[in-house]
């Protein structure tokens, strides 16, 4: 310490102007040539260091306002994507709640024509039994009236003789006779 305050306090221990030399003593010389230099480049670095924070603070303000600016677009945005949102889920719930009543209808409707033709076919159904019996009732008719019939020709047959056979013969002749003669 006494060799640092010596440097300053000491001017006649410097050398004469006449010569030059180097002091080697760190001690001695470093907070001299610190000085020096940090003079120095506060002096003229001063108006630098001043020129490159203004750029730096303006570039700083400047992409805080472009920040600004897109947030508050960002903002807008969003703002109107929720109402458009807002907008589609309304449609869509009208959508979806007009598609269940549409298909309640639709379901309603496909009921009501299938039990018509459900109805229809009970009805063709009905139609095409009763006139199944009927065809069936009458062939069967056919069929008794002709067995009938073929047992009567064949017991007149056998019982009777020619002589009875051409009596007949004429009084049904009669009778036609008379039922034209009626109609005429």
């Amino acid at each position: 310490m006494k060799n640092i305050t010596n440097s300053f306090v000491s001017v006649g221990h410097w050398p004469s102007a006449g010569s030059f030399e180097f002091n080697t003593d760190i001690l001695a010389t470093n907070p001299i040539n610190l000085s020096v230099v940090l003079g120095v480049l506060i002096f003229f670095g001063k108006g630098v260091l001043n020129d490159l924070l203004d750029k730096r603070k303006q570039r700083i303000l400047s992409t805080i306002r472009n920040s600004e600016e897109l947030r508050r677009g960002a903002i807008e945005q969003l703002e109107r994507a929720r109402v458009r949102l807002r907008k589609v889920e309304i449609e869509a719930d009208e959508y979806r709640t007009n598609g269940y009543f549409e298909i309640e209808r639709e379901k309603v409707n496909l009921i009501n024509a299938t039990c018509k033709s459900l109805e229809r076919l009970e009805n063709y159904k009905n139609e095409t039994l009763f006139f199944e019996k009927q065809r069936a009732i009458n062939q069967v008719r056919q069929q008794v009236l002709q067995q009938a019939l073929q047992r009567a020709l064949g017991t007149l047959n056998s019982c009777l003789n020619s002589e009875l056979h051409l009596r007949t013969i004429s009084a049904n002749i009669g009778i036609l006779g008379s039922v034209e003669e009626i109609t005429d």
